[in-house]
């Protein structure tokens, strides 16, 4: 196919016999790529190429100089704002925008503007913002009713305020002399430079042709009228009629502009070319739920490209980067080569992101004792890592299980570089001396474990070249402390803005390319991606100190000429497209509807002409939007030998298991909860918890219970409790809160136990739960304890019947506190949470569907149950008991069960053994249900159960 490019390269070629003494001057270094290659495949004999340059090399090579550094610029402007303004501000907080003033100072040069004026008008204009002479004290007070900062705009602040506006242009003036004086400059300086000299040229003994200009800087266009008066230079347009003489269309803003210059009039051709409406373009538009699917459709739409055909006929633009990976990996086989003339961001390859991570973990450091301590989340992170699993996964495995069980909050390092030598680099504490050089050493590791041609490689050379730039800078130029906060923002400043160039052939295969860089270039099929409003065209904002009006009055670019550039790159790719697919996504992205560009909309009302054909289609992806279905686990021969393990069947090698309170509990609440909890024994991932939830609370409670009372025992050598021995108890109360967290968390002895935050509260609110139950039990004096929870497990047997003949069920449980007072014995649980003593009696406790089946009171009977099987000779009363903490401070506190005989009377459980059989009746009942075959695992139907259950993701509840 013709190209505009093409179609001009033929021309110079008629015109000229040599061409060494052309200077071909384009927009950009792809268009010329392009431009030499069509000379080359068009001439037949050996001839000189013209010069190919950019409009920046044409101003760079006149100054002979090219622009500093942005960062060495920006600290070149903080130390004269320093001087002027007898600031003490760092640099770190100058940084900023002080970016923002190079920016504006810039687009003053590049389009001429007097600076004078410019800061003049500005500061009265700010005079104007800051003013409230004009209002009155009433006005005044009901504006600082919703305004609450006006109280602050006295006169000293109105002052400062307009202070700044008057440096402005000291600033502009005292910067660019400083600059010169070093030998430094922006690019807007040089450009400026060279137009405000251009009389000082001589004569070219060249001829400079300018092709495919759209939009030029006030700079710009004065050397270019300059070059055309003096040195008798060309310009070829690429345009189109259809947006040039239709003064509604903005792509078409500035060539009817240049069209009334008196220079640059003449230039154009006398009859505009009128490409697109002549043209036979089948255009498509393609309306897609989520945006990464669209790489799926374009890789769907080159599969359908005809074989045989050139792939440096198609395009396929990305306004968006994000999208080339997942595009490059959809591409279908019959792609061969492929050029990316794009940059793909450094921040978003998982290099930077492991860097970043690193620098997340600066934030949040401390020092104690000598020794650096990180905040477990960025630990965890970067522990999550590739890059440290590769290096030592069973090490980063039990790590990560000891954090988890020990709930380590922050993790000291000496335990992070057991790792090896490359964790001692990642964790360390930076300080601004250290940084670039650990960072250095980082980056150098990682690469030892690289192939030279990897991706990953490659990300980390373009990292270490930003991270000795930065260095560099700093040293050579800058030269002062900064803090490490500033060295962490410059450097995802910096990171920010790199882009990771592609290597390949440019002029061969399927084009994929950024917006701006496919001007000038034509190609038959042209796909469009992101083509949504705020993509493409991008969103409106120019961060800018300068405001819009004075913008606009002094000729500095505005928004509206972006948007003239935008349109005019869109259009230009239909000038002699066959086929366009324009894609855009309906789903919101990062907090903006899915709305179709605004090209879009133009097009679909346009209707281009009867040669075009303009179709849109809605891509539906399938979703799955049936009812999501119940699960149900039968009860195979696999899940039935799974069983046995509870019975008296299990195998010798095997460890026989029994069915616990909470194993009963769960049957009852949902049967698919226990198949994942005892028969696929699936576990519930640890996580450190920073808060102490209910859970951990209530194991501290049990565990100090339990050493405070096995510590008595031991001491005074025997069971009995008097009430004397109670006041020397309470001493005893808080080395065993301490020694409950340690065995908690598994702090060893040897290691200092720092409570801080939460968990000192937790200490603290412990402490008067205990004395609080010591106050109880003196009531209760004299007693004698039986057993202390782990001190003794409970073991019972049930026999049952089965489709396979009889079993007997092993049950067991820890009871909290056996003890006996008065002749009574008390089974006594401890409870942290909203518990209850009363239930609807012993069917109720079995009662799946009642919703307030009491869990806990099943509980205390099932203790009854196993006491009693394990001393069946015993005469005493066995008495239930629950100790609610919540409860115990009441004068009334009464912990024994209560059976609920109707709405208002109920009685107090005396002794277990008067409801033994009809206990052991339902356990039975219960256990059966386990073992039936025919009664599968499946899902409670009261939803409720579900909201904190940790298997309702499985079952999508």
């Amino acid at each position: 196919m013709n190209s505009f490019l093409k179609d001009t390269a033929k021309t110079l070629l008629s015109r000229y016999d040599d061409l060494k003494d052309v200077i071909v001057v384009l927009p950009n270094r792809r268009a010329g790529l392009f431009f030499g290659k069509f000379l080359g495949q068009l001439i037949d004999k050996p001839v000189w190429m013209p010069e190919i340059l950019t409009i920046e090399d044409l101003f760079y090579g006149l100054a002979k100089k090219k622009p500093a550094d942005k960062l060495i610029l920006i600290f070149e402007m903080y130390t004269i704002y320093r001087d002027l303004s007898g600031s003490d501000e760092g640099f770190d907080r100058f940084y900023f925008w002080g970016e923002m003033i190079l920016k504006d100072f810039n687009d003053l040069d590049h389009f001429l503007v007097n600076a004078d004026k410019l800061f003049q008008n500005l500061k009265e204009q700010k005079i104007l913002e800051s003013d409230l002479s004009f209002l009155s004290p009433e006005q005044i007070a009901l504006i600082q009713q919703f305004w609450a900062s006006f109280q602050t705009r006295d006169k000293i602040h109105q002052e400062k305020f307009l202070r700044f506006w008057d440096l402005l242009y000291p600033l502009y003036k005292s910067y660019k002399s400083s600059l010169e004086i070093l030998g430094l400059a922006y690019s807007g300086m040089i450009y400026r430079e060279v137009s405000e000299n251009l009389e000082k040229l001589t004569p070219k003994d060249k001829h400079h042709i300018f092709i495919g200009f759209n939009a030029f800087t006030g700079t710009e266009e004065q050397l270019v009228k300059h070059f055309i008066k003096a040195f008798k230079a060309e310009i070829v347009w690429d345009l189109d009629a259809y947006y040039v003489n239709d003064t509604a269309q903005e792509a078409g803003m500035f060539f009817r502009e240049y069209r009334r210059d008196l220079l640059l009039g003449p230039t154009f051709p006398e009859t505009i070319p009128d490409q697109i409406k002549k043209g036979k373009a089948k255009i498509e538009t393609y309306a897609i739920p989520l945006k990464v699917s669209q790489a799926n459709l374009v890789g769907a739409i080159l599969e359908a490209v005809p074989e045989g055909e050139n792939w440096e006929e198609t395009v396929v633009i990305l306004p968006d980067e994000q999208m080339l990976f997942p595009l490059l990996n959809v591409l279908p086989e019959q792609v061969g080569k492929v050029n990316v003339t794009m940059g793909y961001p450094v921040r978003n390859t998982p290099v930077y992101t492991f860097l970043e991570a690193i620098l997340e973990l600066q934030r949040f450091t401390k020092k104690e004792g000598g020794e650096d301590y990180f905040y477990h989340k960025p630990v965890q992170e970067l522990l999550s890592t590739f890059y440290l699993q590769s290096r030592h996964q069973d090490f980063v495995h039990e790590l990560m299980v000891y954090l988890n069980q020990t709930n380590t909050i922050y993790v000291p390092r000496q335990l992070l570089i057991k790792g090896g030598e490359f964790f001692g680099k990642v964790f360390r504490r930076f300080t601004p001396q250290n940084l670039m050089e650990g960072f250095r050493d980082i980056i150098k590791d990682m690469g030892s474990q690289m192939e030279v041609q990897s991706m990953d490689h490659t990300y980390l050379v373009q990292c270490l070249k930003q991270l000795n730039r930065i260095q560099e800078v700093l040293h050579r130029e800058i030269k002062e402390e900064v803090s490490l906060e500033f060295f962490i923002r410059l450097f995802r400043q910096i990171f920010r803005e790199i882009k990771l160039p592609f290597k390949g052939e440019p002029l061969a295969g399927l084009q994929i390319m950024g917006v701006l860089e496919s001007r000038n270039l034509d190609f038959k099929r042209v796909i469009i991606c992101n083509m949504n409003e705020g993509s493409f065209p991008p969103k409106n904002g120019m961060d800018s100190m300068v405001p819009f009006n004075l913008r606009k009055a002094f000729g500095m670019p505005v928004q509206e000429q972006n948007d003239a550039i935008y349109a005019y790159t869109f259009y230009r790719l239909l000038h002699r497209a066959e086929e366009v697919h324009m894609l855009y996504a309906t789903a919101g992205d990062q907090g903006q509807v899915g709305e179709k560009s605004r090209y879009i909309h133009q097009i679909q009302h346009e209707m281009i002409g009867p040669g075009n054909q303009e179709i849109e289609k809605a891509v539906h992806i399938p979703v799955q939007l049936s009812e999501v279905l119940p699960i149900s686990i039968a009860k195979d021969d696999e899940v039935m030998k799974e069983l046995e393990k509870y019975t008296d069947r299990a195998g010798s090698e095997e460890v026989q298991v029994s069915f616990s309170p909470s194993a009963i509990n769960a049957w009852l609440d949902c049967r698919l909860k226990f198949y994942f909890q005892y028969i696929a024994s699936i576990e519930v991932p640890e996580e450190i918890q920073e808060e102490v939830d209910p859970a951990i609370f209530g194991n501290l409670v049990h565990l100090s219970m339990e050493i405070l009372y096995q510590g008595f025992i031991e001491r005074k050598g025997r069971p009995q409790v008097e009430s004397d021995d109670i006041e020397g108890l309470k001493k005893y109360v808080y080395p065993s809160i301490e020694l409950a967290i340690r065995k908690q968390y598994k702090i060893e002895s040897n290691q200092v136990l720092k409570l801080t935050g939460q968990l000192a509260i937790v200490r603290d609110v412990l402490q008067k739960y205990l004395l609080a139950v010591l106050k109880k039990d003196k009531d209760s004096t004299p007693f004698e304890i039986i057993s202390l929870e782990k001190g003794k497990k409970y073991k019972a047997q049930i026999s049952i019947q089965t489709a396979r003949g009889p079993v007997s069920v092993a049950l067991g449980g820890i009871i909290d506190r056996v003890d006996k007072v008065l002749g009574t014995i008390r089974l006594i649980d401890y409870k942290s949470g909203m518990d209850k003593k009363q239930f609807d009696g012993i069917d109720g406790l079995f009662d799946r569907t009642n919703r307030s089946r009491n869990k806990a009171a099943m509980q205390t009977m099932f203790y009854g149950y196993l006491y009693l099987f394990n001393f069946p000779n015993n005469q005493s009363p066995l008495k239930p008991a629950i100790f609610i903490l919540r409860e115990i401070f009441q004068e009334d506190f009464n912990p024994y069960l209560q059976e609920r005989l109707g709405s208002r009377s109920k009685i107090e459980v005396n002794d277990y053994r008067d409801y033994h059989e009809a206990f052991m009746a339902g356990i039975q009942q219960t256990v059966e249900e386990i073992f039936d075959s025919s009664q599968p695992f499946d899902q409670t139907e009261d939803f409720e159960k579900c909201r904190y259950c940790p298997f309702a993701p499985i079952c999508s509840r």
